[in-house]
């Protein structure tokens, strides 16, 4: 009985780390396909959710740095600092999206935050559209408050922002002047890991399979004797 839980455990965690390959891959190949799309262009209307995430987008509006969030413990090139997210208030419309303008070095000390100033002025972005919702557990308490946030609670910021704001987190995409990174992952990286991952469970309970027969042959053979 023992021998049989852990089999279908083991074979069961193999066929979750691969099905997470596969979502990656899809996403992948959704997101090669909206490449070639024409960009939704956000305006006065709210937008489908499941149609927009993960399509090129384009918007214009004026940033609202008061409301500037950094999310914590963003690493690039094995370097920390911060994902720094700003509502845009879109032009023309009662609406807000949520931006993430880029990567920024946390610096010598965190007790000192970057300055991280939005563009003035009406600006003009392109960018792809993805979920905003966290996955991810918030280890520390009161985590989302203040300006550094260990994760993004949307629905949290959605309820106390002034405006609407469209049910999409769009990740810039074109340059402007204000020293950010953006440099986004694709977003079927980390499906290999996940290949090797599913690769050490299936062959975790093949282990387990053929021990299992040879204890059991070995231990017949000797109750014949």
């Amino acid at each position: 009985m023992a021998a049989l839980f852990f089999f279908v455990l083991t074979v069961w965690l193999g066929n979750w780390q691969s099905e997470r390959a596969d979502t990656k891959r899809a996403l992948q190949v959704r997101y090669d396909a909206a490449m070639e799309e024409a960009a939704i262009h956000v305006g006065g209307t709210l937008l489908d959710r499941d149609s927009a995430l993960y399509r090129r987008v384009e918007v214009e509006g004026t940033f609202d740095d008061a409301h500037t969030l950094l999310l914590d413990n963003r690493v690039y090139n094995g370097v920390a600092g911060y994902h720094v997210l700003t509502p845009l208030k879109i032009q023309g419309g009662p609406f807000a999206i949520l931006v993430n303008r880029g990567w920024i070095a946390t610096g010598r000390s965190r007790d000192r935050l970057p300055e991280t100033p939005a563009p003035q002025g009406v600006v003009r972005l392109v960018g792809m559209a993805t979920d905003p919702h966290s996955r991810y557990v918030e280890l520390m308490q009161d985590a989302s408050r203040g300006r550094v946030w260990q994760n993004l609670d949307f629905e949290r910021f959605a309820a106390s922002y002034s405006a609407r704001l469209q049910p999409v987190l769009l990740l810039q995409a074109n340059q402007l002047e204000d020293g950010l990174v953006r440099d986004w992952p694709r977003p079927d990286m980390g499906a290999g890991m996940h290949v090797s991952y599913a690769f050490q469970w299936y062959s975790l309970a093949a282990t387990l399979t053929v021990l299992w027969l040879v204890l059991n042959v070995k231990r017949h053979r000797d109750d014949d004797r």
